[in-house]
C-alpha cells in the first residue's frame, strides 16, 4: 500500500480504511482453515462468557503516542512473542494474512492507526496451520487484566490491558463496536474462533480489545 507525504514534518500519512471496509476484509482475509489432525481435534480455546461484553469498560489508560511502525508482539499470559509484518489489503479488497507456512507470525494493519497512536489499531494472526497451531491459537484463552505489549520501531513499547475478549459470527460482525474510536489508543487483536466445519472452515472471529495504559 502506498503512503503519501505530507507538510507534518515530513510523517508519512497512510490512508485510513473505513471501519465497514475493516470489517469486510478482516471478517473474508482472516477466515482460516483449522487442520483436522488428531491432536488438535478440541480446537483452539474459547472466551469465557464471564470475559465478555465490553460495556464494562471503564476510560482511562495513556497519552497517544507519535506514528512509529510495530515490529514485536508479546503476550506473557499465552506464551506469545513473535515479529510482525505489515498486512494491506489484496486485489479482492480481503486482508492480506501473515503467511500461513510461517506459524509465529503476526501482522499489523497498516490502513488503521499504529499501535500507540491515537485511534484503534489492529494486529492479526492464524490460529493454526496445517501442521498444528499457530500464533495466536492460545488468543480466546486471554482474561481481563491480561497484557499486550507491542514493540515499535522508534524504540518505545506501547503496553495494552485486555478489558474485553469476545466471538463474533462472521455474518454478523459488528464493526462499529470493534474497530469504533474510543478517543484514546486502542488495540484489537483478531484470529479466527467458534464453530469449525471442513466445509467452511471457523465460522466466527476471537476479537481482544485492549487499551494503552503505559508506554516504556
Amino acid at each position: 500500500m502506498s503512503s503519501t507525504g505530507s507538510a507534518d514534518g515530513g510523517r508519512p500519512m497512510k490512508k485510513r480504511a473505513p471501519w465497514g471496509v475493516m470489517a469486510l476484509v478482516l471478517l473474508a482475509g482472516v477466515a482460516l482453515i483449522r487442520n483436522g489432525s488428531g491432536e488438535f481435534d478440541s480446537g483452539p480455546p474459547q472466551p469465557a462468557s464471564a470475559d465478555t461484553g465490553t460495556e464494562r469498560d471503564r476510560g482511562g489508560g495513556a497519552a497517544a503516542l507519535p506514528f512509529a511502525e510495530p515490529d514485536r508482539v508479546r503476550i506473557d499470559a499465552i506464551r506469545v512473542n513473535a515479529p510482525l509484518m505489515p498486512v494491506g489489503i489484496d486485489k479482492k479488497g480481503w486482508i492480506e494474512a501473515p503467511p500461513p507456512e510461517e506459524p509465529n507470525l503476526a501482522g499489523w494493519f497498516t490502513s488503521a492507526v499504529t499501535p500507540g497512536e491515537k485511534g484503534t489499531a489492529v494486529v492479526v494472526g492464524h490460529v493454526d496451520n496445517s501442521r498444528g497451531p499457530a500464533v495466536f491459537f492460545g488468543l480466546g484463552a486471554l482474561k481481563k487484566g491480561n497484557h499486550v505489549d507491542v514493540r515499535r520501531k522508534d524504540g518505545k513499547t506501547a503496553e495494552f490491558e485486555v478489558y474485553g475478549i469476545e466471538v463474533f459470527e462472521k455474518d454478523d460482525f459488528p464493526g462499529a463496536k470493534v474497530y469504533g474510536g474510543k478517543g484514546r489508543p486502542e488495540l484489537r487483536v483478531i484470529t479466527c474462533g467458534g464453530g469449525y466445519s471442513k466445509e467452511s472452515g471457523y465460522d466466527g472471529n476471537v476479537v481482544v480489545f485492549a487499551r494503552m495504559v503505559s508506554s516504556r
